[in-house]
């Protein structure tokens, strides 16, 4: 880690330790950024996993790559008190191993629907290139075409959240102590 955290004897409760010893405002409005957009998004699951998968890859967030939401959403909303129930993980069915596996091959795998690869492509130009993805005319025209203007903003800010609380955590080094590392080492 880059940053002294105070031990909990809990590492799944690294997050809520850092916001009890560093800046707990700030700490804690990123958290309910992050959290609200998996309790709110009426976006399928599959969807929402295909963006937040693609900008893990490029935050290089260890804990978000290793993140599955048929294995790790039901112990994610116990931590932070969401209703699983009313969440994006009932949105649809959660992807399986080969879908996470071929995000980075977006363009060519033929098992992502239209709005799947699209997701994707958003999340990689939000992530690498936002000057460029924002004047894509042609992107644009794909996107109004299957994403309704509520979706659209739905996707973009759940984009920025994971943008910018896999950053953090990347650059921190915080993203090999949270609980998702945890729940993915248990279940090897």
């Amino acid at each position: 880690m880059r940053i002294d955290v105070p031990q909990s004897g809990d590492p799944g409760r690294t997050f809520e330790t850092l916001s009890n010893a560093y800046a707990p405002e700030i700490v804690r409005a990123a958290g309910a950024f992050s959290t609200t957009a998996y309790q709110h998004s009426n976006l399928a699951l599959r969807e929402i996993e295909a963006a937040r998968y693609r900008t893990a890859q490029i935050n290089g967030c260890m804990v978000c790559q290793g993140f599955r939401a048929g294995r790790d959403f039901p112990q994610m909303f116990e931590g932070f008190g969401g209703d699983l129930e009313s969440s994006v993980y009932r949105n649809g069915p959660a992807p399986d191993e080969e879908f996470y596996a071929q995000v980075g091959n977006w363009h060519d795998w033929p098992g992502y629907s239209e709005r799947e690869r699209l997701a994707i492509h958003y999340a990689e130009g939000m992530g690498e290139a936002p000057k460029q993805i924002a004047a894509d005319e042609a992107f644009w025209a794909r996107m109004k075409a299957v994403y309704s203007d509520e979706e659209i903003v739905d996707l973009t800010y759940c984009i920025g959240s994971w943008i910018a609380n896999g950053r953090a955590a990347h650059v921190l080094g915080l993203d090999n102590v949270c609980f998702v590392a945890e729940s993915a080492e248990a279940a090897e």
